[in-house]
This record gives structure tokens, C-alpha cells and sequence, in this order.
């Protein structure tokens, strides 16, 4: 009797955990978007709207990459009321290699090593405020990452 009482309470406290977690930790993974083979798809799989391209969105990339496995890129922005931060990579078999989802608290502004498989135009996709803000840098890979 005592076994089968514990094992109750276990899932009882199981089952409150499970609804204790707030949704925004099982948010969905936008699947078609991270298996789309070019950025057109991509953009369309993510974004609604014209993206206009602005000097508020900061990317920092090397303009040649020594080694196409790790390349760093960093994202930051002055606008406000960021939503997410998305990175693609141009001539990449998917060009979706990161999005970031952000909170109304958090500073706007991402690091991320990412594979370039080739030379290729590096864009990053600010969502602030509904609007869609991007800027792109064409980076050389002088060693393949990603392609070899």
C-alpha cells in the first residue's frame, strides 16, 4: 500500500512540475524554415513584411573567415521592443543557422559561432516592434566548415 501511495504523490508532484513551466519554454521549433534550402524560403517561412535594411542593426563578422567550422558572429541593435534575432548564411545547404526569440527584458544584442560551407553574404533579420530590420556583410571562407 505504501508503494502505491508513493508512486501517486510522485506523479502528482510530476504533473504540477509539467504545468509550472511557462509556455514560452516549449515554444515550437519553426522546422520548415531551419530545413529550407535557400533564404528566400527562409524569409518566407519566418517573416511577414518588407525587411528593410538599417544601420540600427549591428553585425560583426571577419570579413574573411580562416576556418568556415567557426566563424563568430555578433548581432546587437539599438532598436527597442526587440522580438528575435535570426542569422543566415547565403550559400549554406540550410541557410537558417540561428534564431533567437527574445523577452521585452532582454538586452538585444547575441554572439554565435556558426559552419560557413563557402564564401558567402552573411544576413541577420531584427523583428522589433512588428517591423523587420536587417544587415548583411559578405564574408570569405578561406577553409570550408560546413561543406568540407
Amino acid at each position: 500500500m505504501k508503494l502505491q501511495r508513493r508512486a501517486l504523490i510522485r506523479s502528482l508532484f510530476t504533473a504540477a512540475a509539467v504545468m509550472a513551466v511557462p509556455r514560452w519554454l516549449l515554444a515550437s521549433r519553426p522546422d520548415a524554415a531551419f530545413d529550407a534550402d535557400n533564404t528566400a524560403s527562409v524569409v518566407g517561412d519566418l517573416f511577414e513584411g518588407p525587411i528593410t535594411e538599417s544601420d540600427q542593426v549591428t553585425l560583426k563578422v571577419p570579413d574573411i573567415a580562416e576556418n568556415g567550422a567557426v566563424v563568430p558572429v555578433t548581432v546587437s541593435t539599438a532598436l527597442t521592443d526587440v522580438e528575435s534575432i535570426s542569422v543566415m548564411v547565403e550559400n549554406n545547404p540550410t541557410p537558417l543557422v540561428a534564431m533567437f526569440e527574445l523577452s521585452p527584458q532582454s538586452v538585444p544584442e547575441i554572439s554565435v559561432r556558426i559552419k560557413m560551407g563557402e564564401s558567402s553574404k552573411v544576413q541577420t533579420v531584427v523583428k522589433a516592434g512588428g517591423k523587420l530590420y536587417s544587415a548583411s556583410k559578405e564574408v570569405k571562407v578561406t577553409i570550408g566548415g560546413c561543406g568540407g
